[in-house]
């Protein structure tokens, strides 16, 4: 039972990380009227909950329960871009700039999620690393878009 619970954390924090991506892009949402962006944001909550969905099923699977929080350092996060747009405002690049610093944090919680020595089902790494995979095509799409904003 000692290893099922440590795959349970390690799975926990991977739900903890994508309900701060879901309320992350959820305020990002609130803060502009750019119907592109909006759309934009809108894929990335519901790739997070479908994230969410399989690694609850997977938690439940090991006899665990529900995850439903988020992480301190996501609600730190959030805090620290409620600051930034006082200061910076709520331009098409400073939005994006934040949102590239959440996908960073996504990017290290799944390569810890790997590295972890904790056996794991193949199944279960496998879930693992292709959700890091569709999470870096986001992380890249969304510094695409930031990076058009600061030349354009």
């Amino acid at each position: 039972m000692q290893q099922n619970e440590k795959l349970a954390e390690v799975l926990r924090d991977l739900v903890q990380i994508n309900n701060d991506r879901i309320e992350g892009y959820t305020k990002a949402s609130g803060q502009t009227d750019d119907p592109d962006l909006k759309a934009l944001f809108q894929r990335m909550i519901d790739e997070s909950r479908t994230y969410v969905s399989q690694l609850n099923q997977e938690l439940l699977q090991l006899g665990g329960n529900l995850e439903t929080g988020t992480t301190v350092s996501g609600k730190i996060y959030r805090t620290w871009m409620d600051v930034k747009a006082t200061f910076t405002g709520h331009d098409r690049h400073s939005i994006l700039a934040s949102c590239e610093y959440g996908e960073d944090a996504a990017q290290r919680a799944y390569e810890e999620a790997l590295r972890t020595d904790e056996p794991m089902p193949y199944s279960v790494r496998e879930l693992i690393a292709n959700q890091k995979g569709a999470l870096r095509t986001s992380h890249d799409t969304i510094k695409t878009y930031r990076d058009m904003e600061k030349v354009g």
